[in-house]
């Protein structure tokens, strides 16, 4: 397991808080050069949006982008920025998936809707190799526990999983973030009951830390060191690197959950940290 810290100034971390409490009320807007067209014309059924930056083709393969929300709120023209960005920094087009959200749509719902918008492009002779998950939060949890399904059922597997802040063990008691993380721990059990609506909290591939972690592809985990969930996120990465996988662990010191919604404004406008998490994404990526 490769763990890198990531410092950070007090300023540049408040300079985050401020900047990720601007999304709601100062929304940005979509970059001129993002593509809103269909790439593919089957996603399984699963509805959702492609974006890229500039003229980007299927032969650099596809980036599936999972949302956050706590699994039951979606926000599509945030959701739409950052798959934007995503594709900027991976170099390829972005699926954006609206997955069914809880509790009208609880666990396995969502796990479902991941696991067909891949096999669908696998049917389309988008190569395993060349397909990339990307999520955060909700969304992080979702492409985890769709790995596992994948490799249960033995589908090929992507290149590569990028999962920022994760809920790994719905079991487990969250910890406290030393009370700067931008969530209420106590929120967490009720985001876990309502999406899980009675499934149990420790088994996989609901709570990813449960299920066999190894044969996975390589996973790349971005944490605040701030936030609630870094035991949690580090817990697995140990797990999953105990398993044979191979595993990046990034914890940027002083960030809350979701730290890197600081990429949703414009370029000219990126913190340091935005800066930094885009640079070694395309880092992994092209790794």
């Amino acid at each position: 397991m490769n763990v890198t810290s990531i410092p950070a100034s007090q300023e540049e971390a408040d300079s985050v808080r401020t900047q990720m409490g601007k999304v709601f009320s100062e929304p940005p807007a979509l970059d001129g050069d993002a593509g809103l067209e269909p790439v593919l014309p089957d996603t399984g059924g699963v509805p959702g949006t492609w974006v890229t930056a500039g003229h980007l083709s299927l032969d650099a393969g596809v980036t599936v982008y999972v949302h956050g929300g706590g699994f039951s709120f979606s926000n599509p023209p945030m959701e739409r920025i950052m798959a934007h960005r995503l594709s900027q920094a991976t170099g390829r087009p972005v699926f954006a998936v609206d997955y069914r959200l809880a509790p009208a749509h609880p666990y396995p719902a969502a796990i479902e809707d991941v696991v067909a918008v891949y096999r669908s492009l696998l049917r389309q002779g988008v190569p395993a190799g060349r397909i990339l998950f990307g999520g955060e939060s909700a969304g992080g949890t979702l492409i985890l526990s769709a790995l596992l399904v994948l490799a249960a059922a033995g589908d090929p597997m992507p290149a590569g999983a990028m999962a920022v802040s994760p809920v790994t063990d719905f079991a487990a008691d969250p910890g406290t973030g030393g009370g700067r993380d931008s969530i209420d721990p106590s929120i967490m059990g009720s985001i876990g009951t309502q999406y899980l609506a009675g499934a149990r909290p420790d088994q996989a591939p609901q709570s990813p830390i449960y299920g066999d972690l190894g044969g996975l592809p390589p996973i790349l985990l971005p944490v605040g060191g701030d936030e609630v969930l870094l035991g949690d996120v580090r817990r697995f990465a140990e797990a999953a690197s105990a398993a044979g996988t191979s595993v990046d662990l990034d914890v940027y010191e002083g960030m809350p959950h979701a730290f890197h919604a600081a990429v949703l404004f414009a370029e000219e406008d990126h913190l340091p940290t935005a800066t930094t998490f885009l640079r070694r994404l395309g880092k992994w990526v092209a790794g």
